[in-house]
């Protein structure tokens, strides 16, 4: 599987907890709901736009490297 194929595929995932989350949140509004969002999702969101981030350009290297072989 490319790097490109998995970026999509970590993108689309992302989106999808992303939308999950605001469904979730749009009932769970409590104190607890607020501590979770703080200590676990904007933490992997901010990692998951990171890793998505570096594997764009990392699949931008390979692909230049692949057609500077050729």
């Amino acid at each position: 599987m490319s790097i490109h194929t998995c970026r999509t595929s970590l993108a689309n995932m992302t989106k999808e907890l992303s939308l999950q989350w605001r469904a979730a949140h749009e009932t769970w509004r409590d104190e607890k709901a607020l501590e979770f969002e703080q200590a676990y999702m904007e933490e992997l969101m901010t990692h998951l736009h990171s890793g998505l981030e570096a594997m764009g350009k990392l699949d931008k290297l390979l692909t230049k490297v692949r057609k500077d072989c050729e």
